[in-house]
């Protein structure tokens, strides 16, 4: 994401204060280590060369339960010219239901924060509540829910938005218009609710339409995790572990169900199926290059109840106060396929959970879900187009204003993923369908599916590039659905892509990932420079469908590696989940609800944390600008991590790996839906271990 926008105990504190000093440093997954699933891998990683080092492991009493030399070199972390870390493996053994600490004992000694062993349903069931807290916070509207961060509703004026026409932008990305700033279509609309996508307020499909199709694929998936059977109370995770839980207005079941379709209703007005018109995104983040007394969004730091009266609905904040919502074609015309790909699974996984309960509503989405489909425009041939510098002059993918906030520049995954929900809510529905549906037979969207799978196939490899699950390629996904449908319907000969064919892609995109995990120090499947929290939960269930598929036990133990190195093993030994991690997670976040109305050192004094939120994490660069009312955080302005910063290895040894914890740095410490998403998919796979059967 190029334009969106720790608690940390008293002795981490004192370490961090130190970090020019301290020459070895032990990296685990606060979250913890899964009981039954040894060795547990820690990293020791030290400026000084470890010859001879040992180590022990410590329960909660303090008695060593674990030791041995240290392991084999994994590679070092440079950080710059003159220091480099070397990375040394500490693999262990110890029993389930206690808190450890590794103490490392040689030239330069080194001590871990504590980290609970226990089975997966006790590490992860307090932390999917946490992610349901992060979207019940991230609510707009009158439908929101209160918490701690969350005493009033925002933007009421949303529900009778008026609607224009996407503005024209200059090379700086600023609105160009002259006359009259924004050019209104004659509708009015109401495009109140849904999540905020980001730390800021701001509204948009492409990123809206992802979270809710992830959503609802792991309520059908994994119903004792995310769906009705979810349990009331789940398991809080260890007391080493922050837990949303605990704070008033926190949720009480891990249950999405009403999150999704709290996603879906928001949807469902941003499309208009009566007259074929989508609308794309509510609010404006950019300035304007002919009235530059106008505010944006970006312009100002506030808490989301006090836009309905900014300034008294002054001139300057004519557009704070009534938000435009933008319109993305004429009524009828031809749909970006990465938005119309994704709408569509979010509508058709919509009838699939609804149709016994809630038949109405089911209907519309199956409805809204084959017309979005349809008007797919699907004349882009190259899925690379217009990458270069993340700006795109024509011919782009249509996700929000500006192109480059999110550059997404691949489609056919989008569109293998709306095919195949197609498919599964028209054989789901077993032959009792709705009238007035364009397309009744589910073997049509089958059939479509797999020669979207072929063609990402063809046309990514020929470009010699892949991606994991992320909000810019859910291949990673999608192939893993469509091998299901595949599989549920027989596979039938004659289709572009087999069972086989689609199973075997999916493996070799986790091998792209294994391959580079061997040449970095920590394992990481991904760069540590680009949406790095994002790409490891992504990672993970991955690797997880990999294991599924193929049985193999190296990819669960990959799938577990892969978390661990977004929750504390990586050279910045921190979690970068906001309340998943036993010591060091952001505490800084560019959130705006979380800044002003929230913990800025953790959970100190009983005031929370927003819970759940994933954020960017490591990025190639840190991000600064201060806004007039927000919080200074740290209060000292310092960056611990800084010493820890490095090259991104072999992946990519041009860029650099940076990790601040500041309030002001949008690049690594804003969190969104989006890069949320993969997160409660990470959680159910691993407590689930498997989907429920279709």
């Amino acid at each position: 994401m190029l334009l969106r926008g720790s608690l940390i105990v008293a002795c981490m504190l004192a370490a961090s204060s130190a970090a020019t000093a301290q020459p070895a440093y032990v990296r685990v997954s606060q979250v913890g280590y899964e009981a039954g699933s040894p060795p547990f891998r820690a990293y020791l990683m030290s400026s000084a060369a470890e010859t001879g080092a040992t180590f022990n492991v410590l329960n909660s009493a303090g008695q060593t339960v674990y030791s041995g030399p240290i392991g084999a070199l994994l590679g070092t972390w440079s950080n710059s010219a003159t220091l480099a870390y070397s990375v040394y493996a500490l693999d262990f053994t110890v029993p389930a239901g206690d808190g450890y600490t590794v103490s490392v004992a040689g030239p330069a000694p080194a001590v871990s924060p504590v980290f609970p062993v226990e089975d997966p349903v006790a590490l992860y069931s307090g932390l999917l509540l946490n992610t349901r807290f992060f979207y019940e916070t991230e609510r707009d509207g009158p439908n929101y829910i209160s918490n701690a961060l969350r005493t009033a509703p925002g933007h009421l004026t949303d529900a009778k938005a008026t609607v224009f026409q996407t503005p024209p932008l200059n090379g700086n990305d600023l609105i160009a218009t002259t006359g009259t700033p924004l050019t209104p279509t004659g509708a009015v609309i109401d495009a109140s609710g849904g999540w905020w996508d980001a730390g800021d307020y701001m509204k948009y499909v492409e990123t809206m339409s992802y979270a809710v199709a992830l959503q609802e694929i792991g309520i059908r998936d994994f119903p004792g995790e995310m769906g009705a059977q979810a349990p009331l109370n789940p398991p809080a995770p260890p007391n080493s572990i922050s837990y949303a839980g605990t704070a008033s207005g926190a949720p009480t079941s891990s249950d999405f169900g009403p999150e999704a379709l709290f996603g879906v209703e928001f949807l469902m007005k941003m499309w208009n199926d009566s007259t074929k018109t989508l609308y794309y995104q509510v609010a404006n983040s950019q300035s304007w290059a002919n009235f530059p007394n106008l505010l944006c969004d970006y312009d100002i730091w506030r808490l989301p109840q006090a836009d309905d009266d900014w300034d008294g609905c002054s001139s300057a904040a004519q557009y704070i106060c009534h938000r435009p919502v933008f319109l993305a074609g004429p009524a009828g015309s031809p749909i970006s396929p990465n938005l119309a790909g994704r709408l569509a699974a979010a509508f058709a996984e919509c009838y699939q959970l609804n149709r016994m309960s809630q038949a109405g509503l089911a209907n519309q989405c199956l409805k809204n879900a084959e017309d979005v489909f349809a008007l797919a425009d699907t004349s882009y041939a190259d899925p690379a187009k217009s990458v270069g510098s993340g700006t795109c002059s024509s011919g782009c993918l249509l996700t929000i204003m500006p192109f480059d906030g999110y550059p997404e520049t691949v489609w056919d995954d989008d569109m293998e993923l709306g095919a195949t929900e197609l498919y599964f809510a028209l054989r789901s529905a077993g032959g009792n369908l709705p009238p007035g549906l364009p397309v009744t037979n589910p073997m049509t969207y089958l059939t479509q599916a797999a020669q979207f799978a072929s063609n990402y196939i063809t046309r990514i490899y020929d470009a010699g590039y892949s991606d994991t699950l992320n909000l810019y390629d859910v291949s990673g996904l999608a192939h893993f659905e469509l091998y299901r449908a595949l599989a549920l319907a027989g596979n039938p000969s004659g289709l572009p892509v087999t069972e086989a064919g689609i199973r075997n892609q999916l493996l070799a995109q986790v091998g792209d990932a294994i391959a580079q995990a061997g040449n970095d120090a920590w394992g990481f499947g991904g760069a540590w420079n680009s949406d790095t929290t994002s790409h490891g939960g992504g990672l993970s269930v991955m690797a997880s469908e990999a294991h599924y598929l193929a049985g193999t036990s190296s990819y669960d133990t990959y799938s577990r590696q892969w978390l661990a190195n977004i929750l504390g093993a990586n050279p910045w030994g921190s979690s970068f989940i906001v309340g998943d991690g036993s010591t060091t997670f952001p505490n800084c976040i560019q959130h705006q609800a979380a800044n002003l109305a929230g913990a800025l050192n953790g959970t100190s004094g009983g005031v929370p944390v927003l819970w759940g939120a994933a954020s960017e994490g490591p990025s190639y660069a840190a991000t600064a600008g201060a806004l007039p009312g927000m919080n200074r955080c740290p209060a000292n302005g310092g960056n611990p991590f800084q010493v820890f910063n490095g090259n991104d290895g072999p992946y990519n040894a041009s860029q650099k790996a940076v990790y601040r914890d500041n309030v002001q740095s949008y690049s690594t410490t804003e969190p969104a839906i989006d890069l949320t998403s993969t997160s409660f998919l990470m959680w159910s796979w691993r407590m689930a271990g498997r989907p429920a059967p279709l």
